[in-house]
């Protein structure tokens, strides 16, 4: 068929017809149902959410494990089975070609994309930049400037009224400028509204969602042939990274002609760490990159407004604290706020702002429930789900309860194998603790000022498809001003 089709290219009508039947076919093929241990289910006759269906038959399942034969996917919920997948035979569990080829073209040999010798020169590198104080307080210093100087104004200005803003869209602008701040020394102001998003913000997320989409296609052929051919979506694909290739490789280029010692950004630390190749330069970038998204704001405050009494208590405990009418000061204070860490644990439990993760096997293996897994086989595990399972969190694993997260008032960590939203063992997220610091910050600087309302009350959010979690049609919320005065308010 491939061979048929590159003869065909010439003839635009050939063409044309090559690819309409190529969809016929597949749909043919790929019926608007799965097989699962051969049963077959409408899953959108019962559900709002793909991942709610996947929640159903892993609950069903005697093991938590199931396999999507049509996808070749066997997806688990089974803590010991995670475990075995990222720490035990992790060298049997790579990224794999697969998911490499998915998101290569995006995200090319980086950190995120990548297995073996590169990877863990990649993370070596990361590990030792992330982890250094001086990185973490820059990154406290572009987070707080951007709340005060950028998100805190623009929410008084829409407090005054009646008007209904998508906090959705407000914090994927705010994160984007901070991560971009943070990786580049970039910033594309995204926050100040009365300017247009930035080229380069509106091909990120459009690479970013049609990269996602390859993984959600019943074959791989779909898109390959597609980005062959030069069409529909791997077009927009193709011109959208090409504008994030050319702004990286300027911003290469501008680093080298005016110097970069005494810059903060983390391509600047590349840099200084006598990397010279400017692909590879490019394609490291993304580890400023965060796949947790600034941890999904919209859903901590989706929330919030749902449980005011929750609300009350993080305000309290930041009173005690951090002062009345004091902001955060410092990193440190941060871990003091044991409430709140363990309201931002419970909202990644029910809601991961990544619903699961994938794996390839690389050879025959039998994971810890007696699963039998082929080689190339894609494993995922399901963090949405496996937040929803009775076994792991008790009969109230449905219920929205930060307490669970406190022995005697202090937060204390569950078994990462049991909660791997930022991934477990080898692999573990090295951005964690600097996403957890941007959502604390903000919770407190936006709890302490506005009070939240939803403009809508659906009791069931319903996600789109993408790299991570997004509300399908935004969070409308009404943002009103508490009596205390935001010039009160010092940080």
């Amino acid at each position: 068929m491939l061979n048929t089709i590159k003869q065909g290219r010439n003839n635009s009508t050939t063409y044309k017809n090559l690819v309409e039947d190529l969809g016929c076919r597949l749909k043919t093929c790929v019926r608007p149902f799965y097989i699962v241990q051969g049963q077959k289910s409408r899953w959108t006759n019962q559900f709002s959410n793909l991942c709610d269906w996947y929640t159903h038959l892993l609950k069903n399942s005697p093991t938590r494990t199931i396999h999507i034969h049509v996808l070749n996917n066997t997806i688990t919920a089974n803590p010991d089975n995670v475990e075995y997948m990222l720490k035990t035979r992790f060298d049997n569990f790579p990224k794999g070609k697969p998911f490499s080829a998915i998101l290569g073209d995006f995200l090319g040999r980086g950190i995120f994309n990548v297995d073996g010798d590169s990877w863990r020169f990649q993370r070596k590198m990361a590990s030792l930049e992330l982890g250094r104080v001086s990185i973490r307080a820059y990154s406290f210093e572009i987070v707080n400037q951007e709340i005060n100087r950028r998100l805190l104004p623009l929410l008084q200005s829409v407090s005054y009224g009646n008007d209904v803003v998508d906090f959705q869209d407000v914090f994927r602008r705010f994160s984007f400028d901070s991560i971009c701040r943070f990786s580049f020394g970039l910033d594309p102001k995204c926050l100040e509204l009365q300017l247009p998003l930035s080229k380069f913000a509106v091909s990120f997320d459009l690479a970013s969602k049609l990269s996602a989409e390859r993984a959600m296609i019943a074959s791989p052929i779909v898109w390959k042939i597609k980005r062959l051919l030069n069409i529909g979506s791997e077009k927009k694909l193709h011109q959208s990274i090409r504008i994030v290739h050319l702004l990286a490789r300027e911003l290469i280029t501008q680093r080298r002609k005016h110097g970069f010692s005494d810059q903060k950004d983390l391509l600047s630390r590349f840099m200084s760490s006598d990397i010279d190749d400017e692909t590879y330069l490019r394609d490291i970038l993304p580890i400023g990159r965060p796949r947790h998204g600034g941890l999904r704001s919209d859903e901590f405050f989706w929330l919030v407004a749902r449980h005011p009494d929750a609300e009350a208590t993080i305000l309290r405990e930041a009173d005690k604290v951090l002062g009345t009418n004091q902001g955060i000061k410092n990193y440190e204070q941060i871990r003091e706020l044991n409430y709140l860490n363990a309201f931002v644990y419970e909202s990644m439990r029910l809601y991961p702002p990544i619903q699961f993760d994938s794996k390839f096997c690389l050879d025959d293996d039998i994971l810890p429930d007696g699963s039998f897994v082929k080689r190339g086989t894609r494993v995922t595990y399901h963090p949405y789900a496996m937040g929803r399972m009775e076994e792991i969190w008790g009969s109230d694993c449905l219920d929205f309860k930060p307490e669970r997260w406190l022995r005697e008032g202090v937060f204390f960590h569950e078994n990462p194998f049991k909660f791997p939203v930022f991934q477990a063992g080898v692999r573990v997220c090295l951005g964690k603790e600097m996403a957890l610091v941007e959502i604390k910050c903000v919770a407190i600087s936006l709890l302490r000022r506005f009070r939240v309302e939803l403009a809508h009350t659906e009791n069931t959010p319903r996600f789109s498809p993408g790299l991570t979690a997004t509300f399908r049609d935004g969070l409308r919320v009404r943002v009103r001003a508490r009596s205390v005065n935001s010039s009160e308010l010092t940080n």
